[in-house]
Order: C-alpha cells, then structure tokens, then sequence
C-alpha cells in the first residue's frame, strides 16, 4: 500500500487531490458514495486514472475558516482515508503523525490564500503560508533521514505554490520555470518566502522537494469568497455581482482536477529539485469571464433575466496584478501531463454545480462574513493612506 499524506486536504484544491487519490486506488478504496449528495465531485474520467496498488491516504488540516470536512466525504473512511485536525505549525505533531503513518510522498497544500484578506492581516499569511511551510520542511526533513535507504530515495515533497510570486505580466508573453520572482501582494510574498525555503532545502540537505505553480483554478467545492463561486452565488441571489477596476485584468483559468492530477504526476515522476509550472491555457480578462460565466448561468437557472446586468465595476484591489499566464511545457514534456478538461464545458459544470449545491454554499458561508476585504482597512482598523 502506498501512502500520500496530503496538508491543507479540506480545503479547495487539497480535497480535490484527495478525491482523485483516493479514486485511483480502484478496488482497494472505500468510497462512501452512496452517502454523498453533494454532487458531482469532478470531471475527470476516474477509470483512465486507476492504479493497480493499494491506496491510503491521511488528510491533515488545521480548519480554518475555508476549509470544510464536506469536501472529504466521498472520500470515505478507513482503510482508505484518514482526517487528522493539526496545524503544520505543529512540529511535534506531524513528526508524530509521520512516524506513525510513514508517507512516500507528502503534498504541501496548507495555506491562506485569499489576496484581498492578505492586505488586509498580512501577518496571518507569514504565519500559515512561510513560516508553517518551514515548520513542514523541518519535520518532513528529520522523518526522511530517519528512513530506509530505498524509502528514502523515494520519497517525494510536493510543494503547491501559485503563479502570483512571479509578479504580473504586460500584455505578451508567459511565465516559465526561469521567471524570476516579483510577488507584489502579501499573499504572493508569503507563498515566494516559503518557495525559497523549500529550495534551499533541496540544495542544503538534499530533501527531494518539488515546487509547483498553477493557473486559477475553478470547480466545484471553491470557497465563495473567491470570482467564479461569489460571481455565481451572487447573481443567484439577485445582487450585483463585483467585478474589480475595468475587469480587464487577464487571468488563466485551470480545472482543479487537472491540477490534481497535474500534482500526482509531478509526485511519480518529477525530477527532485525541480520547478514544474501548470496553466490552463485559457486566458479571458475578468469581464469577459464574468459575462461567460452568468451566460451558462442563463441557460442553467432562468427566469430572472440575463445575470450579465448584475456585474458591477467596483474599486480595484491596490497592487492588482494586471495579467499572468504559464508556460506548461516542462510538464507536459517530462511528466506526459496533459489538461483534459475542456474550459467551456469545465466553466458549464461548475455552474451547473453550485445551482445545485447552494445548500453546501449557504453551509460554508452562514458562518463567514463575505463583504469587501482588500481595500487598505488594516487588522487594527487603520485605513491605507
């Protein structure tokens, strides 16, 4: 049986990672769906992604306010799945949980990651995104040295960073594993910090840690204080939808299940020390996918006529990065990754998605205040100047 251990696993991306692990174990997972009613979990074809070994996989989130233990439950439980509540912070308790469940691989999810709250408590995302991805590294970095020789030339560090802490581009070109670093909010700054760790731990002790940068990701089970959910669910309620400055910010768009699957192929078969970037080879401005999005939403939900009126030009976030777009032809050249989710029927479906899952929205949301952050209003209350 091959161990993942997945951190941040019941957040967005992480519990995606999950569902497909899980699923790629075949006969030798327990899924629980027959008590799933959350809906479709994905788009991916699951029989083309089995594996003839034995899967478990451990879950490890602190639980904060965006993650959900929903997102898991087509997961199953044992022998397959396993949901542990700790902080990476923990030290001593993931070196436990380690030692305990003895991983192949680890995949570093955990973070904040929403830019508008890191302007506003900047200090929050030092803490979860840089300084708990060095306390990951450490106790990840004492478990593999204490391994078997053959365990521990195969383990595998997968750290899931973001196309942010490459900064914005002008209205050509593509980031590729050569960019240099220019994360221009909080929130890309902690995630950079924390890149830089994970590669010195690669050059100083020799840690097979791997670095991934990925597109926006969209699907199901997103947070919805982030554009397509809060877009979606908005209009669903009959109020303006924001869309920030001119909406001609450009954006990549990637679904979560081909950046699940993207993460396992770096897992498998990336090269220790290595940069693997993963777009969706999708660009639109902000407008144009809003206008996309409630279009499918027409179609999906009508008889309140055309959601598109509902964008509203509202004051754009300072330091708004104007576009980013990736290159992906390192992985698709040396991991044989390929997207598979067409960006027109993924947009369709995960619209589809949460009109029929507003009942998991209103689950997550009645909990959290989804006003405007990202405006300058310190953690103290003081206004930007």
């Amino acid at each position: 049986m091959t161990t993942y251990l997945v951190t941040g696993a019941a957040g967005f991306i992480g519990s995606a990672l999950v569902r497909h692990l899980v699923a790629r174990g075949g006969a030798g997972s327990r899924l629980d769906t027959a008590a799933d009613t959350s809906g479709d979990d994905g788009a991916f074809d699951r029989a083309s992604d089995r594996s003839d070994e034995a899967v478990r996989v451990v879950s490890v989130d602190a639980f904060t306010y965006a993650a959900d233990p929903e997102r898991l439950r087509s997961a199953g439980g044992e022998p397959a799945h396993r949901l542990v509540r700790l902080d990476v912070n923990d030290v001593a308790g993931v070196s436990a949980l380690l030692d305990e469940e003895r991983p192949a691989v680890v995949f570093h999810l955990a973070a904040e990651t929403h830019v508008d709250r890191s302007i506003d408590g900047p200090g929050a995302f030092l803490q979860a995104n840089t300084v708990g991805t060095f306390n990951l590294l450490e106790a990840v970095r004492r478990y593999w040295q204490g391994l078997p020789a053959a365990e521990r030339a195969a383990f595998r560090l997968v750290n899931v960073s973001t196309d942010e802490v490459y900064g914005s581009l002008g209205p050509t070109g593509v980031f590729d594993e050569s960019s240099p670093y220019a994360p221009r909010s909080p929130y890309s700054a902690s995630k950079a910090a924390a890149d830089h760790f994970a590669g010195a731990y690669f050059h100083t002790f020799g840690l097979p840690v791997m670095t991934t940068h990925a597109a926006n990701n969209y699907g199901p089970f997103q947070f919805p204080e982030k554009l397509v959910p809060l877009a979606i669910n908005r209009a669903l309620a009959g109020e303006s939808v924001p869309m920030y400055g001119d909406g001609a910010q450009v954006r990549d768009w990637l679904h979560v299940d081909d950046h699940a699957r993207g993460l396992v192929a770096v897992a498998e078969r990336g090269a220790p020390g290595a940069t693997y970037l993963m777009g969706g080879g999708h660009e639109l401005p902000n407008r144009a996918l809003l206008e996309r999005l409630l279009g499918h939403l027409n179609d999906l939900a009508p008889g309140r006529g055309d959601y598109r009126r509902l964008i509203r030009s509202v004051a754009d976030r300072p330091g708004h990065d104007r576009r980013y777009a990736v290159d992906s032809s390192r992985a698709e050249a040396e991991l044989g990754w390929r997207r598979r989710v067409p960006f027109d029927d993924g947009l369709r479906d995960t619209v589809r998605w949460y009109v029929e899952n507003q009942a998991w929205v209103r689950s997550v949301t009645e909990r959290y205040d989804l006003g405007r952050l990202g405006l300058g209003v310190a953690a103290g209350g003081a206004r930007r100047p």
